[in-house]
């Protein structure tokens, strides 16, 4: 029994307002630049913050990451035993 190509069922094609439907690396490369866009934005509004501070409070924020970057990198030199 030979298939003839007029028996097989054909696929249903995009009617003429449907577009390609979206990739899943379309939504990611969307999500993705979202992302950047609202990291870029925060950031941006943490430095306004940072640059109204008060001396003293900026000398204190120092302070901290330092010892929170120091506390890691022991952290991090400990678990890799260097």
């Amino acid at each position: 029994m030979s298939i003839i190509m007029t028996d097989m069922p054909k696929a249903p094609s995009p009617g003429p307002h449907e577009g390609p439907k979206p990739t899943p690396s379309n939504n990611d490369a969307g999500r993705t630049m979202l992302v950047g866009v609202l990291g870029g934005l925060l950031s941006a509004a943490g430095y306004a913050v940072y640059q109204r501070l008060p001396e003293d409070q900026k000398e204190r924020l120092h302070r901290q990451v330092r010892g929170l970057l120091e506390s890691r990198i022991s952290e991090i030199r400990n678990n890799l035993n260097l």
